[in-house]
């Protein structure tokens, strides 16, 4: 049994580390294509990759010394169709009418390797069946280039990092690895009863991505924060040896924060990505000036303040001081009623804060419920079915 629990508890070591770099990539595709991240289709997305981490481990450890590797004599392929029945008949001499006998072949190391590669693919083809969909020849096709990357890393032996391959290339595990994964299809219904459908998982989805939460909001301001350190050190570059040099920063508050949801209709490239606008509560003539209020007392004056602040610390002192020092005071007590009303919202279910309020603008969802492909087929094939079923009683009665 260590030779499985090796790769499983590697796998589950690894697991941790590239699900955290796949994390910020998933929550931007899901919150743009639904809205909105539920509990179960995250469970169900990171246990799939579990499982192809666990999959892949078992197929490439133990990995042996290469010093090993170099003075093996052992063929490096099989390619003989159902090998592996013929050395179960050379390995016992089978009596179909014995019990015992079919006792003995489940004993023997041979079957224990098929049975393996059989059960390795199953959960695949339960995914793939449950979650993604796929019909029972896209599973079959699935199943065989899965089956076929595996085969090939041990015939590279392991991309050419050992002088050759130090496990068999075999034809036999393509054909047991398929037939796992078509296995999976057709247990697919008897294992996923209790769950609910991928279509009612999308229409829970797009009407919770209806909601804009607070994280989701949170993930857009760190979007715009790369976009608008990418333009700062663009403009920096562009007005080096410049006297708009020291102004950098704030030219690119104003492009990322105010120019873009300008021409954008109230969204900035974090806004975009994640399919969000900032919108007047009321639509009324001055609503785009509402917006662009709003995103001068939220990013401007709220949180790059401190922009603004060293520019007004760097004019000289002189008669205007008593009114720069006057606006730094009230710059500062702004943040704090920010601060204070950011942290009030947390507690609160509607997360409305300061700028908001004073600019009369709130963040909407601009998710529209999109059904998949396969979902709508199978939408169709169930109304054509129960159109069978109705037309067939109307024509009994008749």
């Amino acid at each position: 049994m260590s030779v499985y629990k090796i790769p499983i508890e590697v796998a589950f070591l690894i697991f941790p580390l590239l699900a955290f770099l796949f994390t910020i990539p998933y929550l931007i595709y899901q919150y743009r294509k639904y809205g909105s991240i539920p509990i179960l289709r995250s469970i169900i997305i990171y246990s799939f990759i579990l499982y192809l981490l666990c999959a892949y481990f078992l197929v490439i450890l133990p990995l042996p010394d290469i010093d090993t590797v170099k003075n093996l004599t052992t063929p490096t392929t099989q390619l003989i169709p159902f090998q592996f029945v013929k050395d179960i008949i050379n390995v016992i001499d089978i009596n179909f009418n014995s019990i015992s006998s079919y006792l003995e072949v489940i004993n023997t190391q041979v079957f224990y390797v098929a049975a393996f590669n059989i059960i390795l693919t199953i959960p695949f083809g339960i995914y793939l069946r449950y979650y993604f969909e796929c019909r029972w020849y896209k599973i079959l096709l699935y199943g065989f280039f899965l089956s076929l990357f595996f085969e090939l890393t041990q015939l590279s032996g392991l991309y050419g990092i050992y002088p050759r391959p130090y496990r068999l290339f075999d034809v036999d595990d393509l054909i047991l690895n398929t037939m796992g994964a078509f296995i999976g299809y057709l247990i697919t219904p008897v294992i996923v009863c209790f769950l609910p459908s991928r279509k009612k998982l999308d229409e829970k989805s797009f009407e919770n991505g209806k909601k804009v939460t607070l994280f989701r909001r949170t993930l857009g301001f760190c979007i715009d924060f790369f976009f608008f350190i990418i333009i700062v050190v663009g403009t920096k570059i562009a007005t080096y040896n410049t006297d708009f040099s020291k102004y950098a920063t704030l030219i690119s508050v104003i492009i990322c924060y105010i120019l873009t949801p300008l021409f954008t209709n109230g969204k900035t490239f974090g806004k975009m990505i994640l399919k969000l606008q900032a919108t007047a509560k009321v639509a009324s003539n001055t609503s785009r000036l509402k917006v662009i209020a709003r995103y001068i007392l939220g990013y401007l004056l709220f949180y790059y303040q401190f922009v603004i602040i060293n520019i007004l610390e760097q004019i000289p002192k002189g008669r205007f001081t008593p009114i720069v020092n006057s606006s730094i005071i009230l710059l500062k007590i702004y943040f704090l009623l920010n601060i204070i009303s950011i942290l009030i919202s947390l507690v609160k279910k509607k997360k409305e804060f300061l700028y908001e309020k004073i600019s009369k603008t709130e963040i909407v969802s601009t998710i529209e419920y999109e059904p998949t492909i396969e979902s709508e087929k199978t939408e169709i094939k169930e109304q054509e079915e129960e159109n069978d079923v109705r037309t067939k009683k109307d024509n009994e009665k008749l």
